[in-house]
């Protein structure tokens, strides 16, 4: 589903060269719930802006869902990304002068999707996330919690296969980010997205499959667990087992 093979970003802040990737080499299958852990400017967020196609990278491969991002030209990327990918960021992102149910069908409309199936969906979506009542509602109204569940619904608009997520509780008290959790989590497991999720949260890392912690841009651990030696899985012991 995610494959990156020696991937930096580096970028220029004044005259400082500020390398935020460095040499990243990552695989993600498809269905897999992620944690992305690791201090403020570790490389989380452009990690997942790489992924996203958001931000090109300096140097090496970045492969999402069959596509090697770096082989497409705008518009085909701009097209990919709305399809595939949704996004939820920190600060929600809500189109002020939009209706809930409006920010929800705009990506329907981008889309070319017919009004009258998008608005169905949309719909349902905010049902799904609580928010049935409030279609008709301006971003300005709504609580933090409720803005993060429009801004998740959002991102589902088109079925995604993945989902990414930059620190979506970070703007949230405990109460309302564990209800963005919870919805995030119930997405993944009824629908099988792909779910990467950058957070300082212990409680992300304790509910994530496999949690990547990143230090100055690398990978400095991963909790995925290491394959299986080709002759074990085959059934047969590896010289070095124990008779």
């Amino acid at each position: 589903m995610i494959h990156l093979q020696n991937v930096s970003r580096t970028y220029r802040d004044g005259d400082r060269d500020i390398h935020a990737l460095r040499e990243v080499t990552l695989s993600i299958p498809a269905g897999a719930t992620v944690a992305l852990l690791g201090r403020s400017g570790s490389g989380k967020s452009t990690l997942l802006h790489v992924i996203g196609g958001l931000e090109w990278p300096s140097a090496g491969s970045v492969q999402v869902a069959g596509q090697t991002l770096g082989d497409l030209d705008d518009a085909t990327l701009t097209g990919f990304r709305l399809r595939r990918i949704g996004f939820v960021f920190q600060f929600f992102h809500l189109l002020p002068a939009l209706s809930v149910l409006e920010n929800l069908l705009l990506p329907a409309e981008l889309a070319g999707r017919p009004a009258a199936a998008a608005g169905e969906q949309a719909r349902r979506l905010l049902a799904e996330v609580g928010l049935g009542e409030r279609a008709r509602s301006y971003p300005e109204r709504l609580s933090g919690g409720e803005q993060q569940r429009v801004a998740v619904a959002r991102a589902l608009m088109l079925d995604p296969p993945i989902v990414l997520a930059d620190e979506p509780t970070g703007n949230l008290d405990s109460e309302n980010g564990r209800h963005v959790l919870d919805l995030l989590w119930r997405v993944a497991e009824t629908r099988g997205t792909t779910l990467l999720i950058a957070t300082h949260s212990q409680e992300v890392a304790r509910r994530a499959g496999r949690r990547i912690e990143l230090a100055d841009g690398r990978i400095a651990h991963d909790s995925a667990p290491a394959p299986m030696p080709a002759a074990e899985a085959a059934g047969t012991p590896s010289p070095s087992a124990s008779p």
